[in-house]
């Protein structure tokens, strides 16, 4: 005898098996607008840019335009002709990534164990230069480090400045960058130094371990994903960065930024502006993945 179930009980298992198609396919429809997002402002200039390095001039002048092409000696040109101003940019940056980290962590550390009531405070003032113009914040700095200025006359009373000066300088250039990308560096090591349960410093103290001893075995392996997560967020930034050389640099301090914004926007050899473009992206990435591969994937968690 076949059993009959009632329509009601039916009509449940329908909403009920629709119910969990629509559960599964709920995460798949929030990720849409964000790879829409992804497509369009990411994917497509970056082809948008490899497409453009390969092109060739269509005339004897960027009036004429450019044609598609696969002209990879572009990228052999503007390598050979600029090569002082990529490596340069690499320098620089990773000089300011690690006077960045020299200066944040002792901040973050007293941030997170020994501002008390000030921590809040202290965060404000971390992040209060963002509340400012870049190019202002940046552009102040030719006065601070201005040659009849109290900073230049100072160190060069000691005799530490080969040309009495700073601006227009290497170091003012890396001084700039150390500056400007700072709280990218201080607010992943405070994060993380902060999450940090002080009972395991005691514990090392109690330990008889001495205190360099417990910060290089407990404090500083805790602390890696900020440091790891500050360093990513200072270099890659600053390896692009051509503000700071424009405004802190002389003539021979020009970085690749400054290089591409040239041939982008003064020049217009928009397949060399393209080629670097695509060269120092690709580079940055590889640098990246090896340095996380190095210092381990967890640390990014």
């Amino acid at each position: 005898m076949v059993a009959i179930l009632p329509s009601s009980t039916k009509a449940d298992g329908g909403w009920q098996s629709s119910g969990r198609r629509a559960k599964r396919s709920t995460p798949y429809l929030l990720l849409l607008p964000g790879l829409a997002w992804l497509a369009i402002f990411f994917v497509w200039p970056l082809f948008s840019l490899l497409a453009t390095s390969l092109m060739i001039p269509a005339g004897e002048t960027p009036d004429d335009g450019f044609l598609p092409a696969f002209n990879v000696e572009n990228y052999t040109r503007s390598l050979s002709v600029f090569v002082d101003q990529y490596m340069r940019s690499f320098v620089f940056a990773g000089l300011a990534t690690l006077f960045a980290l020299i200066l944040a962590y002792p901040l973050a550390y007293f941030i997170a164990f020994r501002s008390g009531k000030w921590k809040n405070i202290l965060l404000v003032l971390v992040v209060a230069p963002f509340f400012a113009s870049f190019l202002i914040r940046t552009y102040a700095w030719r006065t601070i480090l201005a040659d009849d200025g109290f900073i230049t006359s100072t160190i060069a009373g000691f005799g530490l400045l080969p040309d009495d000066r700073i601006l227009s300088t290497p170091i003012a250039v890396v001084a700039g960058l150390t500056y400007n990308f700072l709280p990218f560096m201080t607010l992943p090591l405070y994060s993380a130094l902060d999450r940090l349960d002080p009972r395991l410093i005691e514990a090392a103290s109690d330990l008889y371990a001495k205190p360099f001893s417990g910060f290089r075995r407990v404090t500083l392996p805790l602390s890696m994903p900020g440091v790891v997560a500050g360093t990513l967020l200072t270099f890659i930034p600053a390896a692009g960065d051509y503000i700071n050389a424009q405004l802190l640099g002389g003539p021979k301090d020009k970085m690749i930024g400054n290089v591409i914004e040239s041939q982008f926007i003064r020049i217009r050899d928009y397949p060399a502006a393209a080629a670097l473009s695509f060269v120092l992206l690709a580079t940055i990435l590889v640098l990246v993945t090896s340095y996380v591969r190095k210092a381990g994937t967890e640390e990014l968690l």
